[in-house]
């Protein structure tokens, strides 16, 4: 007993010494300027000859001059457990497992920086960073993919950072893979999945300027913003994706086609933050994109951002659920495809129109589309329908002062149980004196020309903003409008305007007041122009790039014989401190 006791020992011993490696041990030196890739390659080689096995790291700064390959059933392994990340800008020297790249400097082709080369193969627990990396290079030098797989089943990349790479992660022909708990900032493209033929997992990433000193009018910043895609999908089989984000790319979410088809698959919790696009989709399978519990933003700074683009020759359906919408975006959805279908359910939409040309939240230029449940808070439009569209049903949704639809596409476009605008009963008392509350539910029906609301209680109005106000024909009245008029939009043109003649001109201050003449009809419509600034020319730490005229607050309009009693037109009700006593 005593003696199979002792070569089970024995066995177990030497199982273990097989199947472990250390590079320190080994000789690395993790000074940050010897070349550790024979020491590190060596062991790898080993540990695949073995049948597999973990090559560990320990903490230290471990330079590689070539590239890694990565055997089947062997892991390289650093320190970390949990995602790391550095602060922004990074000043502080980099601890951990760290690897340093640098082969490939210059050309996107050529060997990745880490192969995951058998199946089975991983890597985890780094950060790997691009020494000769500078912000300053504009457009970015490009590299190899940092960590690549072609061909092989199983491999996983988990509890890395990967600093500023050009190509993040690519995996083509590499089903069943899991990448998880993975950050960084890859400038061109974060992660590319193509030929996915079995389900891929992808965790837990998060894509964000870690590392760089940003700002969005830095060059490098502004390059990425542009031209970076954080998320890239060809050719891939329900592809679970849950919990990831981006910040401050071009396109966050791309569903491309290669020669191999497009996607379909379940996205989970996407987040994508001050993105030109958020998703785009090129192409989708027919059974279709699910996207639930998605949180999309516009590109700081821009007034031609669209959170979701679906593209004329989309074949598949595209479906969002619980997923939200907010500024600065022009459009939240742009729905171009004349053969797919979209529909968005329980989805809030907040804050879009930034370039104050009217935008509608939803734009359906072609194909089918369902809008059921949805929240639709500011702006003008809530949804567009184009007149080539098939289809169209827009059923129970809520918007402030009512749920607008521009509809082009006639009886097929169905609309019922949606949010009706305000009940306003224009009684000639009312008419005869009231108060518009600017930046309340119910202002757009009178007010256009506004930009979003940027305070509880008022707007910005561009160079030009529209009033159509409901009057008593044949009364003249006087019109005051409270606002923050600022010097910067004083100009001899600027004023309050009936088509060519100026009622009143525009003075510094916070009060407007002109005497409207007695019209046949029953609303009158004016113009109110200024001299427009811009707050970043201003303020250069602002972020605001808008063209805005004035502030407005409120307007009210009150004929010549009216009482003192003011009725609000946002509600169709009397304001309560004006009512007369009892």
């Amino acid at each position: 007993m005593k003696h199979l006791l002792l070569i089970c020992l024995l066995t177990s011993t030497a199982f273990a010494q097989t199947t472990s490696w250390d590079v320190l041990t080994a000789g690395a030196k993790p000074d940050g300027a010897t070349d550790n890739t024979a020491i590190f390659q060596r062991l790898l080689d080993e540990a695949g000859k073995a049948g597999g096995g973990v090559v560990t790291v320990p903490a230290g700064l471990f330079r590689i001059a070539g590239n890694l390959n990565i055997p089947a059933n062997v892991t390289l392994q650093g320190i970390y457990k949990v995602p790391p990340t550095v602060k922004s800008p990074r000043t502080a020297p980099l601890t951990g497992s760290v690897l340093e790249a640098m082969a490939g400097r210059g050309s996107a082709e050529g060997p990745p920086f880490i192969n995951l080369a058998g199946d089975n193969a991983a890597i985890a627990g780094f950060i790997i960073t691009y020494p000769e990396w500078k912000q300053t290079d504009v457009p970015p030098v490009p590299y190899p993919p940092c960590v690549d797989a072609v061909g092989m089943i199983n491999v996983g990349v988990s509890e890395c950072l990967l600093l500023n790479p050009y190509v993040g992660i690519r995996l083509i022909n590499a089903p069943r893979h899991i990448v998880r708990n993975v950050t960084g900032y890859p400038s061109s493209r974060g992660i590319y999945v193509d030929y996915c033929l079995d389900i891929g997992h992808i965790e837990n990433v998060h894509f964000w300027p870690f590392g760089i000193a940003y700002n969005p009018n830095d060059p490098y910043c502004k390059w990425v913003n542009l031209n970076g895609i954080a998320f890239d999908f060809a050719r891939t089989d329900w592809h679970y994706v849950l919990n990831t984000f981006c910040f401050g790319y071009g396109i966050g979410y791309k569903f491309s086609e290669s020669k191999e088809g497009s996607a379909n698959g379940n996205f989970n919790g996407l987040g994508a933050d001050s993105c030109q696009r958020a998703v785009v989709v090129e192409q989708a399978q027919p059974a279709g994109l699910l996207i639930t519990n998605g949180e999309f933003v516009g590109r700081w700074g821009s007034t031609d951002s669209v959170c979701l683009e679906i593209a004329p020759q989309v074949m598949g359906k595209v479906s969002l659920a619980n997923c939200a919408f907010w500024g600065p975006i022009e459009r939240c959805v742009w729905m171009r495809s004349t053969a797919g279908q979209f529909t968005a359910s329980a989805c809030n939409f907040v804050n879009w129109d930034i370039g104050n040309l009217g935008s509608p939240a939803i734009q359906v230029d072609a194909g089918k589309a369902i809008v059921q449940g949805c929240t639709f808070v500011d702006g003008s439009t809530n949804v567009k329908i184009g007149g080539k569209v098939v289809s169209a049903i827009l059923n129970g949704n809520q918007a402030s002062g009512g749920f607008r639809i521009e509809n082009q596409a006639g009886r097929r476009t169905q609309s019922a149980l949606n949010e009706e605008p305000p009940v306003i009963e224009w009684t000639n008392e009312a008419l005869a004196h009231y108060r518009i509350h600017v930046g309340q539910p119910g202002d757009r029906s009178y007010l256009l020309g506004a930009w979003q609301i940027s305070e509880l209680s008022a707007r910005w109005t561009g160079v030009s903003a529209r009033l159509r106000l409901p009057v008593v024909p044949g009364k003249p009245c006087t019109i005051t409008i409270k606002g923050n008029f600022l010097p910067q939009t004083i100009a001899p043109a600027a004023g309050l305007y009936i088509e060519a003649t100026q009622m009143a001109p525009l003075t510094a201050g916070d009060t407007l007041t002109a005497e409207l003449p007695a019209t046949t009809q029953d609303h009158i419509e004016l113009e109110l122009r200024s001299h427009g600034w811009v707050p970043q020319q201003l303020d250069p730490k602002s972020s605001d790039l808008r063209t805005l005229g004035v502030q407005i607050s409120s307007v009210e309009v009150r004929a010549a014989d009216a009482g003192e009693k003011i009725f609000n037109a946002n509600t169709g009700e009397w304001l309560a401190n004006t009512l007369p006593a009892k």
